[in-house]
Formats: C-alpha cells, sequence, structure tokens
C-alpha cells in the first residue's frame, strides 16, 4: 500500500516545493549551505534531487525507493542477527519488515531520513560486527573498521539520530563478552566524535532554523525524565501491541514533579535491575536488548529539543531501529517453542502485523485521508483539526474549515497557526476587521510568528491602513529575512505610499529570493517602470 501513498504534510518542504531540487545549484546549496534545506541531511536530499531528474514529482517512485531501503534494512537485519548466531533471526528480520509501527518511515516520503540512515546505520553495524570478529592487526580488521566508520558517516548524513551506533556497538561487545574494555572502547572514539559533532549542529538547527524553542519546549530536568520514562513504556507498548497507531499522538499533560511522575523512569530502572540482577539465569540478552533498545531510542526521549515535541512527545517512526533490541529478543524467544506450535504461531503473527500495516499505510493514501482518520482516532490532536481546515478551506469549504480552526483553538488555545489561519479565512471572506482581530490573537500567543506578521500586513493594507501595514511586512522580514512574500507585500504597500525606490529595493530583494514567482517578476517590472 506504500506504492500508492501521496505526498503529506512537510513532504513539500522536502521533494513537491523544494527548489533545490531542480538545479546543480540547488545541489551544490544542498551540501554547503545550512538552512537551505529543514535540517541539515544533505545525503537524503541528494536523492531526493536525483529521483527529481528521474519522475519529478510523480509519487509512486519516491514511495518505491523507501520500500527498497526498508527491505535492505530487514536483509541486514537478519545477516547480523545470524552472524552473532541469535535464534531466529530470520523471524526478527521478517518482523522488522511488516510491523506497523515501521509504516510512517516507510509510507512517508519525508521518512526518507529513517529508511535511509537505517540501512546505513545496519551496514556500518555489520561491519562492526566483522571488526570485532576479526584477528587484532590483520588487514580484514582494518577493513572493515574503516568500512564501518564509513557508513556511520553517511548515516549521519542521512539523520543524526544514527550518533547512537557507538554506544550500540559497546552494548554488543558486553553481551557477548560480559565486560568492556579500553581496547573495545578505543575504536568507537571516532564514532562518538563524529555522532556528537553530527548531534550538535542537528541540535543547533533544530533550535534556530526549525524553531525548536519557546514555552513548548521548557521543561524542566526533572520533567524530561518522566517524559523519557513513560516514551519508554509507550513504544514498548506499541511494538507488543500496534493499536491504534496514529499519525500524530496527543502531547502529554506534563504536570508538577510529584509520585506520578516518578513512577515512569523509577519503573524502567527497576526493570533493567532486576535483568542485570539476574544476568546469570536468563542471560545477558534481555538486557542487552533493552539497552539497546533505550541508547539507540535516546535522542527522541525528550532530553533534546526536537520541533515534534511542539506536537507530541511520541512518534512511530521515532523508533525505526531502537525496535530491533525488543523484535530480535522476541524472535529469539520465539525461536525456543516447539517447532509444531511455532509453525501456526508465527504466520498467525506475521499475517496479522501485516494487515496492521496495511491499514496503517492507507492513511497515507493523501493528507486529507491523514488528518480524517488521525481524528477519528483521537479528536484532541489540534495540529490535525488545523491542518484538515486549511485543506477544507483550500477547497471552498468555508463554514467546514471554520469548526476545524475553531476545534483547535479550543483544544490548544496557545496554537498561533489556528488563529492565523482563521484570519485569513475571514480575510477571504472579506472580513477584514474580524481577521486583524485574529492575527493580533495569533502574535498575542507567539509574537514571532512571522506570517502572522505579514497576514496582518496584508488585512491593514485591504483598509487603507498603509503605515501600519508597512510597520507588520517589516517585522516579519526581521523575524524571517528569507521571507520572500513578506518583501513583496512590503514592495506593493510602499509604492501605494508613492515610496518608489523603496518598493524597488524590496521587490527585488523578494525577486532575489523567489526569482520563479511570476508574480513578484510583474509586480517588480510594473513598478521599475513607473506604473504604481
Amino acid at each position: 500500500m506504500a506504492l500508492t501513498a501521496g505526498f503529506v504534510w512537510d513532504d513539500d518542504d522536502y521533494v513537491t516545493e523544494n527548489a533545490n531540487l531542480t538545479s546543480v545549484s540547488g545541489l551544490v546549496r544542498i551540501w554547503t549551505t545550512l538552512g537551505a534545506v529543514p535540517q541539515y541531511y544533505p545525503l537524503v536530499h541528494t536523492t531526493f534531487w536525483v529521483e527529481h531528474h528521474l519522475w519529478g514529482e510523480k509519487a509512486l517512485g519516491y514511495h518505491a525507493v523507501n520500500v527498497l531501503l526498508h527491505a535492505g534494512s530487514a536483509l541486514l537485519v537478519w545477516t547480523i542477527l545470524r552472524r552473532l548466531s541469535v535464534p531466529g533471526a530470520w523471524l526478527a528480520a521478517a518482523i522488522f519488515g511488516v510491523h506497523p509501527v515501521h509504516a510512517e518511515s516507510v509510507a512517508w516520503v519525508a521518512e526518507r531520513k529513517n529508511v535511509l540512515s537505517g540501512v546505513l546505520f545496519l551496514a556500518a553495524l555489520y561491519a562492526w560486527v566483522r571488526f570485532d570478529d576479526a584477528e587484532a592487526g590483520t588487514a580484514p580488521r582494518r577493513r572493515a573498521w574503516t568500512w564501518s566508520l564509513l557508513f556511520f558517516a553517511l548515516a549521519l548524513l542521512s539523520k543524526s539520530v544514527t550518533a547512537t551506533l557507538p554506544a550500540a556497538m559497546l552494548v554488543l561487545v558486553w553481551w557477548r563478552r560480559g565486560r568492556v574494555t579500553l581496547r573495545d572502547v578505543a575504536p568507537t572514539l571516532p564514532f562518538f566524535a563524529l555522532g556528537a559533532a553530527a548531534g550538535t549542529l542537528t541540535s543547533f538547527m533544530e533550535r534556530f532554523h526549525v524553531g525548536a524553542s519557546g514555552g513548548d519546549w521548557s521543561l524542566t530536568f526533572l520533567e524530561r525524565f518522566s517524559v523519557a520514562g513513560r516514551a519508554v513504556w509507550f513504544y514498548l507498548g506499541k511494538l507488543v501491541w500496534p493499536h491504534p497507531l496514529m499519525f500524530i499522538y496527543p502531547r502529554w499533560r506534563v504536570g508538577a514533579w510529584g509520585p506520578g511522575a516518578w513512577l515512569w523512569p523509577l519503573s524502567v530502572a527497576a526493570l533493567l535491575s532486576v535483568l542485570f540482577v539476574l544476568r546469570s539465569r536468563w542471560g545477558r540478552g534481555p538486557l542487552a536488548a533493552l539497552l539497546f533498545f533505550g541508547v539507540t531510542l535516546g535522542p527522541a526521549l525528550g532530553f533534546v529539543n526536537v520541533y515534534p515535541m511542539r506536537f507530541s512527545y511520541v512518534a512511530d517512526h521515532f523508533q525505526y531501529l531502537a525496535s530491533l533490541g525488543p523484535i530480535a529478543l522476541a524472535a529469539a524467544g520465539l525461536a525456543r517453542v516447539d517447532r509444531h506450535v511455532l509453525s501456526g504461531l508465527v504466520p498467525a503473527l506475521l499475517l496479522a502485523l501485516s494487515a496492521l500495516t496495511w491499514r496503517q499505510e492507507t492513511a497515507y493514501r493523501d493528507e486529507e485521508t491523514l488528518w480524517r482518520r488521525t481524528i477519528a482516532t483521537d479528536p484532541r490532536v489540534f495540529i490535525a483539526q488545523n491542518n484538515l481546515g486549511g485543506i477544507l478551506m483550500e477547497r471552498g469549504r468555508s463554514e467546514e474549515a471554520e469548526a476545524c480552526f475553531l476545534r483547535a483553538i479550543e483544544i490548544e488555545p496557545s496554537y498561533p497557526e489556528a488563529y492565523d489561519n482563521l484570519g485569513i479565512l475571514l480575510d477571504r471572506r472579506g472580513e477584514h476587521d474580524e481577521a486583524i482581530g485574529r492575527y493580533r490573537k495569533a502574535l498575542a500567543v507567539d509574537p514571532r510568528y512571522s506570517y502572522s506578521h505579514n497576514n496582518l500586513g496584508i488585512s491593514l493594507a485591504e483598509t487603507g491602513r498603509l503605515d501600519e501595514a508597512i510597520a507588520s511586512f517589516r517585522e516579519a522580514i526581521r523575524l524571517k529575512p528569507d521571507f520572500a512574500r513578506a518583501r513583496f507585500n512590503l514592495g506593493l504597500a510602499l509604492s501605494r505610499t508613492g515610496d518608489r525606490e523603496g518598493a524597488i529595493a524590496a521587490l527585488s530583494e523578494a525577486a532575489r529570493l523567489s526569482p520563479d514567482d511570476p508574480d513578484i517578476r510583474r509586480a517588480l517590472a510594473t513598478v521599475s517602470e513607473g506604473g504604481r
């Protein structure tokens, strides 16, 4: 079903409206310019660049590549576990391949980050296992280490959460030998250094380019521990019982640090302690599997600010690689079941998981389907209400769209996008004064929301309040210097006041930022020729 899916949500930033995919200079910007794309994952955008020149904006090609990459990861899972002599290696690979928590990573084009970095992460891990098995000081050992580091670097250029690989390597060393020595740690130091550099860059981009800062991310350290503990149990629960799955889960309310909040992280610590104490009886496998799970999941547990935390602390695609630990443990356990029982149990399990995956992937048919499915599962997801409203507004279904925006505001009164969209809707009806009120409400919630400054300026200009409009456009530009449309609107407003020189300067900069925008080109030509 992933092959029949379309483009959803931020696929426009990555593919359909990514101007960098159209030219060689764009490819250069992908690699050399921070901020040219949403995150500095140049290998991901390079694959999109190549595909854009092969099949343009036909979604099928992008989805087919995602499916192939995921299949490659499943094959590597089998190869690695077989080399490690883990029972049920083929079953673990099969479960990984069809488990519904991975549907999001495969069926969502923008999550090329996951499937590409995933196959490279696993290739690096396989090379590391070969390195660990090779005789010290030999050429095969050196070659395996070099390949592992190379694949790791490529994985980091696809998604920096793969920075956890060296920690996962040491978990494997402990599982295999029962100890970790300095001799084991030394070869991982270059991996840790590369991972730290990539993680630092991503954290910087998330905070200062993507916008992961402010009230939605202002958790105390103890609150983050509570979120992390709850997230661990959430992800384990979805692996065991993957229903219902949602594109966006409701954001947990994190309250005061009380006894209930302590329960989540303490219960995780208790489970790990029990497995450590019982390792001589149960073996090191269960503890190693959960340590791999926790370590690999680490960047998504809430200790580091990432933009999706604005809407939810958890997402299915966050555990794409981490799920391998519990899946391998479960497969190894099932492999010890009586063969006759297993012959009936395994097909039923894989069939059930495949059916749930098929159902989950149908949600990605198009964006309206995705948001409606999310709302049907839980109507409290305010971003789904807002985004569905945006789709309905563009289709002229004004009353339905307004109801969605109002519902989003009711659920989350501090969500500026819903006020802003409601303002746009009112503007289109000609209700400019009411729209101005909504934009001002959005800016009261978030004074740095540049889009509302721009839209407020448009409404003010429509009502003849040009000086106020110009001030709003200038503030939008101050907050977002590459905001071409705000510069375009500023140029039009300045032209109306008779400031032809200022208008030409604003429109020229808008044209530089968005050279393919016909509205900007026409306006610049008109003003330059002396018209208004």
